[in-house]
């Protein structure tokens, strides 16, 4: 009986995976793209590869298409397993007739990602395939967690850091758990309308909000409240992340400082806008990014961040390959 041999990237040319993952890339999040271009051509593409896994298991888990709108939810539970079986035949250098997990299964080798880094990530499409709410502030990190800071440890292993550095690892991870407190701050309107909610539980019930009422008018300044609390999270781990990037390639540090500062400004924004930060959906423009992409520049090549006054609470250790928490039991009508 013939067996399928074993070929990296499922047998399909490096170059072939490439040009696809830039596709991807380029069309899933422009400013990830902008910020992508600055690394060095063997991190560029990586970060390519990893990226166009990360699109397409969101897609997979949300019935999506190019992070478009939601789809059919009724076979969740389904399309999950179909990410794990596909990111473990990946892994296990088996074709997989998927474009994204083949590139996965490239970058996977080549830069040392582990089952771990992967799993962590995939229990974070777990947790929206189960309909979950965060109760604490915890829960809601350990989301964030799962969904972008578990990928910010997988960047910072193909940025060349090493598996075992979890000092570096703990500050890639910063930066991830930013990038989301910023998306949930920025896509409040969206997820209430898709029928999610990742602000906490309890701080919804300190704020007096009943429960899928936060996006109604008249709590609209208390929304404010809590979505500033959430943008003091995320430009803590900002900051800290900072501290990380000081000891990359000068490439890289100029790559992760551009993100920073890019997705720091979609918070940044939210907060400005106040009341009325979910009227219309929040971006920075081409120049607005260009402008962020030579400040970068320049605070790479000074490369003295400044210390934050005081570590973010939460840290990957806090989560890393930890269980998912319970799930919310919403009252009864």
């Amino acid at each position: 009986m013939r067996t399928t041999p074993e070929q990296t990237g499922g047998g399909r040319q490096r170059a072939s995976l490439v040009a696809k993952a830039r596709e991807a890339i380029e069309e899933g999040s422009k400013s990830f793209a902008a910020a992508s271009r600055l690394f060095d051509r063997t991190t560029r593409e990586r970060v390519w590869l990893l990226y166009a896994w990360c699109r397409r298991c969101d897609d997979i888990a949300d019935a999506q298409d190019k992070g478009g709108a939601l789809g059919d939810q009724s076979d969740a539970a389904k399309r999950l397993r179909s990410i794990k079986l596909l990111t473990n035949r990946a892994f296990d250098r088996m074709p997989t007739a998927d474009v994204a997990f083949d590139a996965f299964g490239q970058v996977a080798i080549e830069a040392g990602i582990t089952h771990e880094m992967a799993e962590d990530v995939i229990a974070g499409f777990a947790l929206d395939a189960d309909d979950w709410r965060p109760r604490t502030e915890k829960d809601m990190m350990q989301y964030c967690y799962h969904v972008a800071g578990a990928v910010g440890v997988m960047m910072g292993v193909v940025m060349g850091v090493a598996k075992d550095d979890g000092e570096m690892l703990d500050r890639a991870c910063d930066l991830g758990l930013a990038f989301q407190l910023n998306n949930i701050a920025r896509d409040i309107e969206e997820d209430d309308a898709a029928g999610r909610c990742y602000l906490p539980v309890e701080w919804l019930s300190e704020a007096d909000i009943p429960p899928g009422q936060h996006m109604k008018p008249m709590f609209r300044r208390e929304l404010v409240g809590l979505v500033a609390r959430m943008l003091d999270l995320a430009e803590a781990h900002e900051a800290a992340s900072r501290l990380g990037a000081k000891n990359l390639p000068f490439r890289s540090r100029w790559a992760v400082l551009s993100a920073a500062r890019i997705y720091g400004a979609i918070g940044r924004k939210v907060r400005r806008s106040g009341t009325a930060a979910w009227d219309h959906r929040i971006y920075v423009s081409g120049l607005a990014k260009a402008r962020h992409v030579a400040a970068a520049c320049f605070e790479a090549l000074v490369n003295r961040p400044e210390p934050p006054a005081e570590m973010p609470r939460w840290s990957r250790r806090d989560f890393a390959r930890a269980p998912a928490p319970a799930p919310v039991i919403p009252p009864e009508e």
